[in-house]
């Protein structure tokens, strides 16, 4: 999952783009207003955290701007300000949910499950595609009731694809919603972690869920989709 974080303040940027990304998020950053506005505007991003009180140009103008645009990604504002009146025009501005600081890391990332999982039908969090089940809150997985192991980066991947059962994934939205543009991942790099995943969810069951589509990409079939004949590789 590729999220946009916009804070300005050095100590707690650093802090939450590192808790981020040991949490296996792909994470873009900027320090100020305008540069977030461009990454919001250009990126496909799963969520973004907004500070209020940026330079250039504060969270509740790009979040105005942003919804103007069309653009429902969700957004966790932070603020400093606890007054009830600056929350209603946070929400009132576009925003999903509201932090206040200090806040607690943990609750942060509550937060964002909760914002990643609003339109999912099971809003418990856990996501189920077919006999494969996995945790985003705790990263556990399992399939046909056997725990299953997977690093960070290949939890990340898993999630991706459960998010979007069925649905052919052109390796270039894998390699967006993997690496942040700081990083480069090279689509040889999304092959790789992709046969390890299969390697890990796949290979020791009968059906195999996790299919190449020739010419196309890659989709994580449920057991009861369709009868299309394609290539695992």
């Amino acid at each position: 999952m590729r999220i946009l974080l916009v804070e300005d303040n050095y100590q707690l940027h650093q802090l939450l783009k590192k808790s981020l990304q040991n949490e296996g998020y792909a994470v873009d950053d900027a320090f100020d207003g305008l540069a977030g506005l461009e990454y919001a505007e250009i990126g496909p991003y799963d969520a973004i955290i907004l500070d209020i009180l940026l330079p250039n140009k504060d969270g509740l103008s790009i979040c105005r701007t942003l919804r103007s645009q069309g653009k429902r990604t969700p957004i966790l504002m932070l603020t400093a300000r606890d007054a009830v009146s600056d929350r209603v025009k946070g929400l009132d501005s576009g925003a999903d949910d509201y932090l206040v600081k200090p806040f607690d890391m943990s609750e942060l990332l509550a937060r964002l499950r909760a914002l990643l999982r609003r339109d999912a039908p099971d809003k418990s969090g856990v996501l189920r595609v077919g006999d494969l089940i996995a945790d985003p809150a705790t990263h556990y997985v399992e399939r046909e009731g056997c725990p299953i192991v997977l690093s960070t980066r290949g939890f990340s991947l898993l999630e991706y694809f459960m998010r979007h059962p069925n649905q052919v994934l052109t390796r270039e939205m894998v390699s967006e919603h993997l690496w942040s543009y700081d990083v480069i991942g090279t689509l040889n790099a999304v092959d790789v972690a992709v046969r390890r995943l299969r390697r890990q969810i796949d290979e020791p069951f009968t059906f195999k869920m996790l299919e190449t589509v020739r010419g196309a990409g890659y989709r994580l079939r449920a057991p009861d989709f369709g009868k299309e004949s394609t290539k695992h590789g």
